[in-house]
């Protein structure tokens, strides 16, 4: 890079340096001009019109041609046009820098680059689209003016004819035998050739020294498949544009809890310890409650469970099987502290930042689906909670048993511009749309597990960002009553608004997903919150932000019980808030719902 290139780099800088008392914000805009001037403009590949430019990309295998083939020229040339009207500039240098070094499709040796940001939403939104003209400009104008933002594997590889998968994330469950290890650790790297985080439930694994066809003290315990897998996701990842990432979960009292923690310790041996591999533990109440009365704590070798109940550890309600299970002579445990386990994973949350925790029971006691199995672990980020069974893997010539994996479609909303368009009922519809296609266009043959569920289940994660970023511009202090207020009532209407598409869509295909019957969702219990209390907004300087929207009341709520009741759900689950860590850049948003800790 020469020094003219760099100058963006520097103005950039300068923003941080004080002057009379204040950041130089005026410092942002010049370097979001000087980084178009001096580098986008320069190195991006001319066109005469767009005629010219689509069928260089799509010769050139670049572009997917399939995407086009529904649509006329005309009609792609409006669409086109939609995204190019809205005249977007993006206000910050870093949201521009992100787009066009992470997003924007560059040549093969990414020396030039082939698509501005305009560019990127025509083709996500013909390909969200599939044929149909006028969705496909709705789903543009929803882009570019940024009310929605897909994920990155969705918004990075739409349309591209070499791309990974659109899926963000994955979770499998791993089961007790080397042929169901093997088979996960496999999958897990085809999962991450396509761009997908991966996230595996280790609990159902012998602890170490467990048994092997009745001799004792030989089994290597969960630390092993670590090993294995951290080693897999560095192997594995999207082409170079994106690094292979994993996470594995635990169970609290699954016995190997303390060295499945000692994997992350700064002073680890390297042995044992996992350098890219994410860790998750999984707590239930009856944990917290023997460390609250300050009582010894057992921990159980999932094995010997499984000999004498016939039934995993984690499928387990552990509160109500917990004594059971220390009475038992035949299930093999050890005495641990808990008090002295959760001071060791606080110490090292605070040296490593892991490992993410889910509390087992507060998940599924909000849980629509617990009649197909209750959650027993999550993703990377924590927001993915879903039903999942597991598979057994046989030999050659015997037959499978596929059970439910989970894939998961993400996108997010950009709260500050929903709000300001007014358009939350217009934008979730159309996003929930948009997560839909990229559901139904997912085949992933080499994960039958995930592909049996993605067909099934349909679970799509409709997220939101700037939450903070809002809250802040509008004089609300993130811990605020009126903050606590505003959530309330914001993610009420995206609940109220998302599940009337699904229904919908139900309606119109006559379809749901497997095991609606059984859910809460058809029985009416999961609406009895919302009929109970009303959602609306509680304080008056809320009340002022959602002027101008519709907000259900409670009437709207039983019109709802009653179609979901005769119409059902498309999908089995809707919701899902991401860390939204690279797309909030693109979209000059806050990450997430989280706040953030500094000015800038």
């Amino acid at each position: 890079m020469t020094n003219k290139h760099a100058k963006y780099i520097e103005l950039n800088n300068e923003i941080m340096i004080r002057k009379n008392g204040g950041f130089q914000f005026e410092k942002d805009a010049e370097a979001v001009r000087s980084y178009f001037i001096d580098y986008v403009n320069q190195n991006t590949v001319f066109f005469h019109d767009l005629r010219e430019k689509l069928d260089y990309l799509i010769e050139n295998d670049y572009y997917e041609r399939e995407v086009f083939e529904p649509y006329t020229f005309d009609e792609i040339k409006e669409v086109y046009k939609a995204a190019y009207a809205h005249k977007f500039r993006f206000p910050s240098f870093m949201s521009a820098f992100k787009f066009y070094n992470d997003y924007a499709l560059k040549t093969n040796d990414k020396k030039k680059i082939l698509e501005r940001y305009e560019d990127r939403i025509a083709i996500c939104a013909l390909f969200f689209a599939k044929g149909d003209a006028a969705k496909a400009i709705e789903f543009a104008e929803m882009m570019i003016r940024q009310e929605y933002q897909p994920a990155t594997p969705t918004f990075l590889n739409a349309g591209r004819k070499r791309r990974g998968e659109l899926v963000s994330c994955f979770l499998l469950e791993v089961n007790d035998s080397l042929n169901d290890i093997q088979m996960a650790i496999g999958t897990a790297m085809q999962l991450s050739k396509m761009g997908g985080g991966v996230s595996l439930n280790l609990s159902k694994l012998r602890a170490k020294g467990e048994s092997i066809k009745g001799i004792e003290n030989v089994t290597k315990g969960v630390v092993g498949v670590m090993k294995l897998l951290d080693n897999a996701f560095r192997y594995a990842d999207q082409q170079g544009a994106r690094a292979g990432a994993g996470a594995a979960y635990l169970n609290v009292f699954h016995r190997d809890i303390n060295d499945f923690l000692d994997t992350k310790k700064i002073n680890a041996d390297e042995d044992v310890r996992v350098k890219t591999l994410s860790i998750g533990v999984v707590i239930p109440d009856k944990f917290i409650e023997l460390a609250r009365d300050d009582r010894d704590a057992y921990v159980f070798y999932p094995h010997t469970v499984y000999k004498e109940y016939g039934k995993h550890l984690d499928e387990m309600d552990i509160g109500e099987m917990y004594d059971k299970l220390v009475e038992n002579p035949n299930v093999r445990k050890d005495k641990i502290n808990p008090r002295q386990l959760l001071e060791k994973l606080a110490i090292l949350r605070s040296e490593s930042g892991y490992p993410y925790i889910m509390f087992e029971d507060n998940v599924n006691a909000a849980h629509a689906l617990n009649h197909i199995s209750k959650v027993k672990f999550s993703n990377l980020c924590s927001e993915v909670l879903q039903a999942s069974q597991v598979s057994e893997y046989s030999d050659y010539g015997e037959e499978d048993a596929i059970g439910l994996d989970i894939s998961c479609n993400l996108g997010s909303l950009n709260i500050a511009n929903v709000m300001a368009n007014k358009s939350i009922e217009q934008t979730v519809k159309l996003a929930v749309d948009s997560l839909t296609v990229v559901s139904e266009s997912t085949n992933i043959k080499n994960a039958p597990a995930v592909a049996k569920a993605n067909r099934q289940m349909r679970s799509i994660g409709l997220g939101a960002m700037n939450l903070h970023g809002y809250l802040a511009q509008n004089g609300i202090a993130y811990e605020s009553e009126e903050a606590r207020d505003f959530a309330n009532v914001f993610f009420a209407l995206v609940n109220y608004w998302s599940l009337v598409r699904s229904m919908e869509l139900a309606k119109e295909t006559g379809s749901t997903f497997e095991g609606f019957e059984g859910s809460t969702y058809a029985d009416g219990s999961y609406f009895d919150k919302y009929i109970a209390e009303d959602f609306r907004p509680k304080t008056e300087k809320v009340a002022k932000l959602f002027e101008g929207v519709e907000i259900p009341e409670r009437i709207d709520w039983v019109r709802l019980e009653d179609n979901v009741r005769k119409y059902g759900l498309y999908h089995s689950y809707r919701l899902a808030i991401a860390p939204t860590g690279s797309i909030s850049y693109v979209q000059s948003a806050t990450a997430s719902v989280m706040p953030i800790m500094e000015r800038i």
